[in-house]
């Protein structure tokens, strides 16, 4: 039972990592917070919106929430209009982004999007609406610039380290193109550039260094 100051209720599930992150940015008084683990279901739990911070790892799982309410997934890679649930919202869950003072959020239809910045706003989370694009804006930005210094490394021009230097002494990014990688994981930054190539051409090929990595690790490209 919940108790009786709660105006909100919300049903979430994450790893350790993106749990940590989702409860970084705060949780306000009379938001109370369900959280489940990988493998468990929501489907049956009662709330005003749901989120699924491990939905990206899945590729385009079966729908698990039979509800109309929002439900906020991490999809960087496939777009709201490929997962087909209206009431779906995508947000970035990968490993660095979900903390960021600025969320990015996409959806399907406009219909979703005054219940989903209600709910936003009650957590008072910045937020921005992307186009529902694969990647939306940032991670699509930071994954051609990862595939770019993984072109520079196989043609020789300076080794990991002194690149990872180097960006963030120059442009003061928190993390060397190769830290960022590590950190989000090289199977993520892979599909999502396979996908850009795909819908919009060869500008966003991955490197052939970097497919050899996401093989050497034992994903199928």
């Amino acid at each position: 039972m919940l108790a009786e100051n709660t105006i909100m209720h919300i049903a979430a599930k994450g790893d350790e990592e993106r749990k940590g992150a989702f409860f970084s940015k705060g949780i306000p008084p009379g938001v109370t917070i369900q959280w489940a683990e990988a493998g468990d279901t929501l489907a049956s739990v009662e709330a005003d919106a749901y989120f699924d911070l491990l939905f990206d790892n899945n590729f385009l799982p079966a729908n698990e929430f039979i509800t109309g309410k929002p439900v906020f997934v991490s999809a960087v890679t496939c777009t709201a209009k490929e997962i087909g649930h209206p009431n779906y919202i995508r947000l970035n869950g990968w490993s660095g982004f979900l903390e960021r003072p600025v969320i990015e959020v996409a959806a399907m239809h406009d219909a979703i999007k005054p219940a989903a910045e209600n709910i936003l706003q009650a957590f008072g989370w910045q937020y921005t609406w992307a186009p529902d694009e694969p990647g939306m804006i940032a991670a699509r930005v930071i994954s051609m610039i990862i595939n770019e210094a993984y072109f520079g490394l196989a043609d020789g021009i300076s080794t990991r380290e002194e690149i990872d230097i180097a960006m963030k002494l120059g442009t003061n990014y928190p993390y060397g193109p190769f830290e960022w990688a590590a950190k989000i994981g090289v199977e993520n930054i892979y599909f999502l550039l396979k996908k850009l190539q795909k819908q919009y051409g060869d500008r966003y090929q991955p490197s052939g260094l970097l497919e050899q990595e996401v093989l050497n690790n034992g994903v199928t490209a």
